[in-house]
């Protein structure tokens, strides 16, 4: 009877061991499984990112033919063609979870702004964005360009 009880004992003690090195494994396949998720995901948005950078200077060239408008009827309907353009850009880049970075009297932030100049500007408080000079974009948490704006000193 000693003889099983300390077979049970020993086989229960494996048994334990077994389970113990399945659950780590199980808990480390698990831990692997959303680390290859979180660096597809990344790699994704890299990729996503290095292309959307080549359509940005597309998008500036746009904004830049829209500021001076035609008013001849001919002129107009070309720039409602061009505006539409752009519209519709925009909308496939926010599809894509790209933001603009366009807003003017916010706080200087060196992540997401490229200061062009510092000038006094009694209209704003220091360190304030006084104007977008070229607008910038952020695809999730990471900034794909900054914008160029000008700062209140």
């Amino acid at each position: 009877m000693e003889e099983l009880t300390a077979r049970l004992a020993e086989a229960e003690q494996t048994a334990a061991a077994n389970l113990d090195g399945w659950q780590r494994e199980r808990a480390e396949f698990v831990n692997y499984k959303k680390r290859v998720e979180r660096d597809h995901a990344q790699s994704r948005q890299d990729i996503t990112g290095s292309i959307i950078k080549k359509y940005l200077v597309i998008l500036d060239d746009l904004e830049l033919a829209l500021k001076d408008k035609p008013t001849d009827p001919t002129g107009a309907a070309w720039a409602s063609g061009i505006e539409l353009i752009t519209r519709k850009l925009y909308t496939i880049l926010e599809s894509e979870g790209v933001n603009r970075i366009y807003e003017n009297r916010v706080q200087f932030d060196p992540n997401i702004h490229e200061a062009i100049s510092h000038e006094e500007n009694a209209e704003f408080e220091s360190g304030e964005v006084i104007e977008v000079f070229r607008q910038g974009y952020t695809l999730g948490d990471r900034t794909l360009r900054p914008a160029m704006v000008r700062v209140a000193k």
